[in-house]
């Protein structure tokens, strides 16, 4: 099976593609068959197995449990979506993968926070035409998918600070404002996650202009990505990262403890309701 797929070159869309394929010509099913079978509608399997779009990963976790694959399709499935970002971002999201440690601060909402919805709303921002909704699509299944990094086993601890910049900019929909608001109130209490707000009361700050992350691996190295208006920039370098780490140090001086946080926030939300 991996001769099959990954002998060939291309994307790692086209690999999952192949792979789709693959698994359904060894079946001896057509691509109606499977649609009527799962529910997916046919064209949309048609342009997953062209490598022409990318799923959300929860279709891939149907279509190994159809198949029977195990993991396999999720596997490929979490190459495949490294296609829908930059390069120096596919690095760093490679690092964000295997990271023990996450520390992050972001002026809006993290993307590892957002719900689909609130996603979508976001990215549709940057479209230019209507004919861009099958990129807006690719681009919230991507974003969606990297939260399953704060699920994983083993988990990694993770420390996010949100200025409150983030919780003061609302959806264009009520609902839609609502459920990502619960979306942070349940993340902050999971067990491997501190989430902190920085309030608009600690003044300005010197990470007013883009987000910050910190990640370390098993093995004790770090790295640090910062991201503005312009693009990010990954460093490596280990006084560049000690740099990064005691910048982060001081915004978390700054920033509400967690208990007073998840506070601050509930209290966001039943502002939102009344």
């Amino acid at each position: 099976m991996g001769e099959v797929v990954d002998g060939e070159r291309g994307s790692g869309r086209a690999a999952l593609g192949r792979t789709l394929k693959f698994l359904r010509e060894k079946e001896g099913k057509s691509l109606g068959q499977l649609a009527d079978e799962t529910g997916y509608d046919k064209s949309y399997l048609s342009r997953l197995e062209s490598g022409g779009r990318l799923s959300k990963v929860t279709v891939m976790e149907d279509l190994d449990g159809y198949y029977g694959s195990g993991d396999l399709l999720v596997s490929h499935w979490k190459a495949a979506r490294l296609d829908a970002f930059m390069d120096q971002f596919k690095r760093f999201m490679e690092l964000e993968a295997t990271a023990r440690i996450m520390w992050k601060f972001s002026l809006g909402v993290p993307g590892l926070l957002q719900t689909e919805d609130f996603a979508r709303e976001v990215l549709s921002g940057l479209q230019a035409t209507p004919e861009d909704d099958g990129w807006v699509e690719e681009q919230v299944a991507a974003r969606i998918g990297r939260q399953y990094l704060l699920r994983q086993k083993p988990e990694p601890n993770v420390r996010i600070i949100m200025d409150e910049f983030a919780l003061r900019r609302p959806a264009a929909l009520r609902k839609t404002w609502e459920d990502q608001l619960i979306r942070i109130e349940a993340v902050a209490m999971w067990p491997n996650v501190t989430l902190q707000v920085l309030p608009f009361a600690a003044g300005v700050h010197h990470h007013m202009q883009g987000s910050l992350t910190l990640l370390w691996q098993r093995d004790g190295s770090g790295v640090a990505y910062t991201e503005g208006n312009t693009g990010g920039e990954l460093t490596e370098e280990s006084d560049g990262v000690l740099g990064h780490r005691l910048s982060y140090d001081r915004l978390r001086d700054l920033a509400l403890p967690p208990s007073d946080s998840l506070a601050f926030i509930r209290d966001v939300l039943e502002e939102h309701r009344s």
